[in-house]
Parts: C-alpha cells; sequence; structure tokens
C-alpha cells in the first residue's frame, strides 16, 4: 500500500508539473493534496512498518515529536486544502466567466500557502503542548504511531489546556473547512439543477464527484477520531482503542493510497497526462 501511495501520488504530481494543460488551480490543488499523502505516510508508514518487521518497537522522545508533528500538521493541512478545492470548483462552475480573474495564479498560490502554513502552527502547538507534560508508567504508546490522543493517555497531569486547544482546533480546521464545502457544494447544486443542456450538467457532477468522494472518505475517519467527546479517548479506558487505531490506519494509509485512484478514473484530462508522460519516456 505504501509503494502505491508513492506511486500513485509521485505520478499526479509528475503529470500537474509537466503536463501544461494541467496548469490550472483545481490540477494545483490536486498537486498539493498529492504531495502532502506522500509527507503524511512517510512521517508514519516506514517506522510502522520497521516494527511490524524487525520486532523493535521503541522510538526516540524526539522521534515521536517530528512523528506526531508531521501526522498533525499533513492532518490539518489537508482539511484546508480541501475546503480550498470546494471553493475552486464553486468559482469554475458558478462564476465560469470570471473564474481566471478570481482564481489567478496569484491567489490560489496564496490559498495553498496559506493552508501549510496554518497546518504547520496549528500542529506546533498541539505537538508543544503536549510534549511539555509530564510522562508516567512504562510510557508504551498503545497505537501504531506517536498519534496525539494516544500519547495523550500516557500523561500524569492536568491537560485540560490540551483539550481546550483541540476543540479549537477542531473548529478551525474541521467545521469551517466543512462549512465551506457544505455551502460551495449547495450553490454548485442550485447551478448545475438550473442548466439547460444534460451534457453540461454530467460535466459538472463528473468534475465535482471526485472531490466529494475523497471529502465524505476524509472527514468521516477524521471526525470519527477528533470530533467526539475528548473524555471517551482520554480517560485511559481501552473500550475503543482498537477501534481507534482502525480509523487512523484507514486514514494514515487508506485513505492518501485511493486519493490519487478516485482522481484519475473518472478523469480524461489526468488520464491523457500520464499517457503523454508515458510515450515521451518510451519516445526518448
Amino acid at each position: 500500500m505504501y509503494l502505491v501511495i508513492l506511486t500513485g501520488n509521485g505520478v499526479l504530481i509528475i503529470a500537474s508539473i509537466f503536463d501544461s494543460h494541467l496548469h490550472t488551480p483545481m490540477y494545483f490543488f490536486l498537486g498539493n493534496l498529492s504531495f502532502l499523502d506522500i509527507c503524511y505516510t512517510t512521517s508514519s508508514v516506514p517506522s510502522t512498518l520497521v516494527s511490524l518487521i524487525s520486532k523493535k518497537r521503541n522510538i526516540s522522545f524526539f522521534g515521536c515529536a517530528v512523528q506526531m508533528f508531521f501526522g498533525f500538521a499533513m492532518g490539518s493541512t489537508e482539511c484546508l486544502l480541501l475546503g480550498m478545492m470546494a471553493f475552486d470548483r464553486y468559482v469554475a462552475i458558478c462564476n465560469p466567466l470570471r473564474y481566471s480573474i478570481i482564481m489567478s495564479k496569484g491567489v490560489y498560490v496564496s490559498m495553498a500557502s496559506v493552508s501549510w502554513f496554518s497546518g504547520g502552527i496549528n500542529s506546533l502547538v498541539q505537538t508543544s503542548l503536549a510534549m511539555r507534560l509530564p510522562f508516567c508508567g512504562n510510557n508504551v504508546i498503545n497505537h501504531f504511531t506517536c498519534e496525539v490522543l494516544a500519547v495523550l493517555k500516557l500523561v500524569c497531569a492536568d491537560i485540560s489546556l490540551n483539550i481546550i486547544t483541540m476543540v479549537i482546533s477542531n473548529m478551525a480546521f474541521l467545521v469551517l473547512p466543512l462549512l465551506v464545502i457544505f455551502f460551495s457544494y449547495m450553490f454548485i447544486l442550485h447551478t448545475i439543477l438550473r442548466m439547460n443542456s444534460a451534457t453540461g450538467r454530467r460535466k459538472a457532477f463528473s468534475t465535482c464527484s471526485a472531490h466529494l468522494t475523497v471529502v465524505v472518505i476524509f472527514y468521516g475517519t477524521i471526525f470519527s477520531m477528533y470530533a467526539k467527546p475528548k473524555s471517551q479517548d482520554l480517560t485511559g479506558e481501552d473500550k475503543f482503542q482498537t477501534a481507534d487505531k482502525i480509523i487512523s490506519l484507514f486514514y494514515g494509509v487508506v485513505t492518501p493510497m485511493l486519493n490519487p485512484i478516485i482522481y484519475s478514473l473518472r478523469n480524461k484530462d489526468v488520464k491523457a497526462a500520464v499517457m503523454y508522460i508515458v510515450k515521451q519516456k518510451y519516445v526518448h
């Protein structure tokens, strides 16, 4: 699965860079999403594979902090990027004549930069607050990776500040982007239903279906992890630990693997770009 993630997302990145037909805001965001998925899985999957193969299941304090930072940063950034991509589809379908003006290169590059910067700052805050706390017992993390909720279960101090900042983080990085996605697609649906051309409606639905599929998969798993009552996770109970680890593995490995497949299956532009790159390679 990790090799599929590297290959699939790598191909999408190469296609979006070298094919001039894909030099649009939508594929720019898609390239960012693919790069993010590679970074996210690379921060955790190799160490998990080493643990499974060699039975060496220890990690340094610094290594745990780095893994937590990248995991949280990539997750936060992806939430914002999916919101930005929904806004891009809204402008493309609801304001097509003004699309090139509203979504100029400066605008969509700035949108992506804000997503990356905000995700990094959010992760830095959450990681710093978690790793400054005292840890008790044998310091065994009951998880595949140094996931923040799993690490906080080992803390023997008051974690109310962590809970408060995580609630704020959930509002900013889960709820707000989801609201942007929801209202963007409400306007998109309204516009599509008013179209007279059946071909136009099919094309509009086709351009949105891949993004909506990714949103449902990603947000469904993320919400099940971070949007439930924190007392349920941080009281030391083992009742939900198995389910949490499976969910974490799903959005950490399965979702990044599915993203390039979902975006390329029904996308003629991506298919054409990949075929063009392959032909160029064999020709030269």
